[in-house]
């Protein structure tokens, strides 16, 4: 299996563990106290005060692209470094300068809205219609999906779900779409595909990290704990597109997943 971090932060089980389920886990990730002064930064933004839940009126709030101090800190640990390392090979990704969109959710009745299951798109951003964004067997645009847990998150506190596995499957379905891709309407009208897959809760302490193949299923749920819950969501991008075909065969966690699922179809 390759190595190519100097400093390993993922055992060979957890890199295992990656290409298998599609994501991996790493606890304190980043310190508790970048989670604190970043949740300062959101509330100051958000609207709403964080000792009264009256002003917390809304089952989401959007933020994002904050490039504030803590945020990009917590982005570039040498932990985390390293795991992008192992997972997307040295060289071959380009450190986070802003931590994407942070959807906030709040205890709520009211649902949400937004908590389909789906993947992630990587292009044609300019694309009005978001549904027309595309993913393609190469995922172009991105090396991963992260989601980083700003505030502590149990079970009750809108963890996201994750079909564990998911990304197999949907590197099946993309391979005979080549280049191009599938849209991401394409995509969901699919995942019904992929129903019979455990799931499982991204809960965990703050500064908690799991870093996801490109290809996992997901989808957020409504709030029924007591706490906001504050989580990033950004991609890892590429330095470079991943490869299916590499003369030399040092692939990456990512390249395997992918390999292997389409070989078994």
């Amino acid at each position: 299996m390759p190595n190519h971090a100097s400093t390993r932060a993922l055992s060979d089980a957890q890199i295992q563990q990656f290409i298998d389920n599609g994501f991996v886990r790493i606890e304190q990730a980043f310190p508790r106290a970048l989670a604190e002064d970043a949740r300062s930064i959101l509330w100051r933004d958000l609207g709403c005060d964080p000792d009264k839940p009256a002003s917390w009126t809304k089952p989401v709030v959007r933020l994002g692209m904050y490039a504030d101090g803590p945020f990009v800190e917590a982005a570039n640990t040498p932990v985390l470094h390293a795991a992008f390392d192992q997972l997307v090979g040295a060289g071959h990704w380009l450190a986070c300068k802003t931590l994407g969109t942070f959807p906030v959710r709040f205890p709520s009745q009211d649902e949400p809205g937004d908590t389909g299951w789906h993947v992630d798109a990587s292009f044609d951003w300019e694309k009005s219609d978001f549904m027309d964004w595309r993913v393609n067997i190469n995922s172009k645009g991105r090396a991963l999906l992260m989601l980083f847990l700003f505030s502590d998150v149990g079970e009750d506190d809108a963890p996201t779900r994750i079909r564990a596995g998911t990304h197999l499957d949907v590197a099946r379905m993309l391979a005979p779409h080549g280049e191009a891709g599938l849209t991401l309407r394409d995509l969901v009208a699919r995942l019904p595909q992929t129903e019979g897959r455990p799931e499982m809760t991204t809960t965990g302490a703050a500064g908690t990290v799991y870093l996801c193949h490109p290809f996992l299923v997901h989808a957020a749920q409504p709030h029924r704990g007591t706490r906001p819950r504050f989580l990033a969501q950004p991609p890892l991008l590429p330095r470079e597109p991943l490869s299916l075909e590499r003369p030399d065969g040092d692939y990456s966690p990512i390249e395997i997943a992918i390999r292997q699922a389409v070989a078994a179809a």
